[in-house]
């Protein structure tokens, strides 16, 4: 026979139906309280036990009070001295903390955004670096148009930091976006105010300068709560297609400079040399004209000086005179000194060539009264004569 042949007992699948009902919900919770109970160190009890419901009731306190405690605990939070934290209330701003512990109401009331108010940031214009160094190239960044209408292709580096975190947070919906795009336009209008060789050349502290005004007056017009430390410009030439013209001409005004700054040396060094040339000579002529002037001066005062003394007594003054010119004219050269009487009628005959040749010669005093001069006839007279006129010198003494 089958084992679930009608009408077998407990064999039967379809018998007993009655019986087979889902268990009881209170029967599910007491069960449950029991366990609960028996874990927190209370008793487990039937149905009909009270002791048990309060029992679980206690337990069902102390996992709420647990609860509640790890709940109060989780809105403790550390802020660190770089950072600054913005509490959050229902999703709106509520208050900002600085650096140390503090507590706010947990989750779901209240939230905790920690940021990094001292990290310096960095915004790329024109370029994105690779590894700290500059790597591909932008062009629809980099290309700018300058005042004359020519194309400069630069490259620009901006470092900021957070100097609000609410404003930050809550006044911008992405402020580093926000800013790489103030950045971008700050620089083509300072490009587009100056010209292209400016802008090339020595023009390069005036563009960091301005952009970086013009970029942090925009950040606080538009409360971003960012604040720019420095602008560096990394690069700036003229597009690809024109640089080895642009160098060349850079290499021509270069030479300019050059050439211009050795005509300056020149001059610098010779118009000094001349200006003390021309000194030197107008201090002579000065020296020459007092000179001059004062011998002159001297000459009349002497003049005058003589003509009234002559004019008190002009005999006098005539012999004074002729012997001082006499003097004047002897005091430098040999002299003899010829005793001459009155009475002798003799010619002398004297060999002046060969008493002046002589270093030695003395002036020497002759007496013509006893001498006889002969006529020079040649060599051998001359020389007769000299001996004659040199034993009767030595006679005559």
């Amino acid at each position: 026979m089958a084992w679930n042949e009608p009408g077998k007992g407990d064999k039967d699948p379809w018998g007993d139906r009655g019986n087979d009902t889902p268990p009881d919900l209170d029967d599910v919770v007491r069960n449950l309280q029991n366990k609960l109970g028996g874990l927190f160190g209370g008793k487990q009890s039937d149905g009909n036990d009270s002791s048990g419901d309060n029992g679980g009731s206690l337990g069902l306190g102390l996992i709420a009070a647990i609860i509640f405690v790890v709940w109060l605990a989780s809105g403790i939070y550390i802020v660190e001295p770089a950072e600054e934290g913005v509490v959050l209330r229902f999703g709106a701003y509520s208050e900002s903390t600085q650096s140390g512990p503090h507590w706010h109401i947990p989750f779901p009331v209240e939230k905790v955004e920690v940021v990094d108010v001292q990290q310096i940031r960095n915004a790329e214009i024109g370029y994105r670096s690779t590894g700290g160094r500059a790597g591909s190239n932008i062009h629809s960044e980099s290309l700018m148009l300058t005042k004359d209408e020519n194309i400069v292709d630069l490259k620009i580096a901006v470092q900021y930091r957070i100097k609000d975190a609410s404003m930050y947070l809550f006044n911008v919906r992405n402020a580093d976006l926000t800013l790489r795009q103030m950045t971008e336009s700050a620089v083509r209008e300072t490009v587009g105010k100056s010209d292209m060789d400016f802008v090339l050349t020595e023009g390069r502290s005036t563009i960091v300068s301005e952009t970086e005004g013009l970029l942090q007056g925009m950040l606080d017009k538009l409360e971003t709560g960012l604040e720019i430390t420095s602008v560096n410009m990394q690069d700036v030439q003229p597009p690809e297609q024109v640089q080895a013209a642009f160098a060349d001409a850079v290499k021509a005004r270069e030479d300019k400079v050059r050439q211009k700054n050795e005509a300056e040396a020149y001059a610098n060094d010779i118009v000094p040399r001349a200006r003390g040339a021309s000194f030197r000579l107008v201090q002579e002529a000065e020296a020459y004209k007092s000179q001059i002037m004062a011998k002159a001066e001297g000459e009349t005062s002497r003049f005058l000086q003589v003509m009234a003394e002559y004019e008190k007594a002009p005999t006098i003054t005539k012999e004074r005179l002729y012997l001082d010119t006499m003097e004047s004219v002897y005091s430098q050269s040999q002299k003899v000194l010829v005793d001459v009487s009155k009475d002798s009628n003799n010619v002398l005959y004297l060999p002046l060539d060969r008493m002046r040749g002589s270093a030695s010669v003395s002036p020497t005093r002759i007496d013509l009264s006893n001498m006889t001069a002969y006529p020079s006839t040649g060599t051998g007279s001359q020389s007769s004569t000299s001996s004659t006129f040199d034993a009767r010198s030595r006679g005559g003494r």
